[in-house]
C-alpha cells in the first residue's frame, strides 16, 4: 500500500461522496486506502459512506465526539500505507495536490511535507487574521518555521506519523510534534476551496484552547525529558528571593522594628513556600518522566540508521 489517506469527519453528509470521488480521480497512479473516522456525526455521513460499498474505504465510527486530534490518531493507527496523508473532510483541501507533495517528499527525502494554503477561501476577520497572528506566534516560540499550521493537508512518512503521540487538541501542532522526533519538514503551496456544503466547526472561541496547547507543546519541546530544569530553576529563584526578603525582615526585627502585618512579610513567606513547592514538583515530574520511559521500555531517543562498516543494518 503506497498511500493511506486519513480524514476526520463530523456531519459532512453532503461533502463525503464527492470528496471520495475526487480522491480516487487524483490518485489513479497510487495504490491507496481511505480511512474515514466519523467523530460523532448526527447526520447521514456514515450511511452515505457505507452505501458506496467501496473496498478501499476503512470507516471507523466513534461512540461520540472526541475531537479532531483523536480522530486523526485513530486513523493514523489503522493506516497501512508507506506514506500517510491527512486532509479535511469539507472539500476545502484539494486531493489533486497530493501527488506533487508525495513527489517532493520522495525526491528530496523529506519526512513531512505540509500544505500552505494559497489564496485561502475563508473570512478575513474571523479566520485569516487570527490565523496569521497565531502562525507567527507559534513560529517564533517553537522555532519550527511553517507558514500555515492550520492546513490539515500533510504527507508523512509512516514512521513519523505513527509516533506523533497526539492527545487533547494537538493536531494543530503536528509539525512541532514531528520536529521533536527529528523530522525533516518542508511545505509547499496547495489549493484551497470555499466550503460548498455543511457548516464550519471552527470559530474564534478556539483561540484560548490554542494558547493552552501551545504552552503544552513548548513544555514538550524544551522540558519533556528534563522537567527539573524548568521547575527547579524557577523554584530556586523563587526560594532565593523569598529567603532574601525574610533575612531582611529578620534583621529589621533584631534592630527593634515591628515587621508584623507588613505586606513584604507575607510576600517573603509565600515565595519561600512557592519555591519549595516548585522544586518538589520538579522532583515528581522527573520521577514520572523516568517511569514513563522505563515502565514501557521506551527510549528517550530514536535511531534513524545504523551501519556496520558501510553496510546498513
Amino acid at each position: 500500500m503506497k498511500l493511506s489517506l486519513v480524514i476526520a469527519l463530523k456531519n459532512e453528509e453532503d461533502n463525503i461522496v464527492p470528496l471520495i470521488s475526487e480522491i480516487h480521480q487524483a490518485l489513479l497512479e497510487f495504490s491507496h486506502e481511505i480511512i474515514l473516522v466519523d467523530d460523532g456525526s448526527t447526520d447521514q455521513t456514515c450511511h452515505r459512506i457505507l452505501a458506496l460499498n467501496d473496498e478501499t474505504i476503512h470507516l471507523i465510527v466513534f461512540q461520540k465526539n472526541y475531537g479532531q486530534t483523536h480522530a486523526l490518531s485513530a486513523g493514523i493507527e489503522a493506516a497501512k500505507g508507506d506514506y500517510i496523508v491527512t486532509l479535511d473532510g469539507d472539500r476545502q483541501n484539494d486531493p489533486s495536490d497530493i501527488p506533487a507533495m508525495v513527489e517532493l517528499l520522495e525526491k528530496e527525502n523529506w519526512d513531512l511535507v505540509a500544505g500552505k494554503r494559497s489564496k485561502r477561501k475563508d473570512g478575513m476577520i474571523l479566520r485569516k487574521i487570527p490565523s496569521k497572528i497565531a502562525n507567527a506566534i507559534i513560529r517564533y516560540l517553537t522555532g519550527v518555521y511553517i507558514s500555515d499550521y492550520g492546513c490539515t493537508l500533510k504527507v508523512f512518512k509512516k514512521e513519523i506519523a505513527k509516533n506523533l503521540n497526539m492527545y487533547g487538541e494537538l493536531h494543530r501542532f503536528i509539525p512541532v510534534l514531528a520536529h521533536l522526533q527529528g523530522a525533516r519538514i518542508t511545505e509547499m503551496p496547495v489549493k484551497h476551496h470555499p466550503r460548498m456544503a455543511g457548516v464550519s466547526k471552527y470559530g474564534i472561541g478556539r483561540t484560548f484552547r490554542v494558547i493552552s496547547d501551545l504552552m503544552l507543546v513548548l513544555f514538550f519541546q524544551k522540558y519533556l525529558q528534563k522537567p527539573m530544569h524548568l521547575f527547579g530553576t524557577v523554584g530556586f529563584i523563587t526560594l532565593a528571593i523569598g529567603v532574601i526578603i525574610n533575612m531582611y525582615l529578620f534583621i529589621e526585627k533584631i534592630l527593634g522594628h515591628d515587621i508584623w502585618g507588613r505586606p513584604i512579610l507575607l510576600l517573603g513567606i509565600l515565595l519561600v513556600l512557592g519555591g519549595i513547592q516548585l522544586i518538589t514538583f520538579g522532583f515528581i515530574a522527573e520521577i514520572q518522566m523516568r517511569t514513563y520511559y522505563e515502565s514501557q521500555q521506551k527510549k528517550p531517543y530514536r535511531i534513524k540508521e545504523s551501519y556496520i562498516g558501510n553496510k546498513k543494518i
